[in-house]
């Protein structure tokens, strides 16, 4: 990973979709992540911050595509209209 202050090339974006789909792989089913969190992984030793507009950006691709729920205040909200803090959290599996 590049060093605090390097530049490092952007992840791609199925580099983006991977660490969002693992990390909520990790959590019980239903449970959310923060977009920084997607950004953190990604960004390792540098500042995640730059990512932040990629990760937001690919979650939203995910939601069109049916895979992901935006929340805020536990709630599934549009995350493009949403102000303030939003959680990521999949779909749960139709039985």
């Amino acid at each position: 990973m590049a060093a605090p202050g390097d530049s490092a090339p952007a992840p791609d974006d199925a580099a983006i979709r991977e660490s969002i789909e693992r990390l909520l792989a990790a959590r019980d089913e239903g449970k959310t992540i923060c977009p920084s969190e997607a950004a953190r992984d990604l960004a390792g030793d540098a500042d995640f911050r730059p990512l932040m507009d990629d990760v937001r950006r690919v979650a939203f691709g995910l939601v069109d595509a049916g895979s992901l729920e935006v929340t805020q205040g536990g709630e599934v909200v549009d995350g493009r209209e949403a102000r303030g803090p939003i959680r990521l959290r999949s779909v749960p599996a139709a039985d």
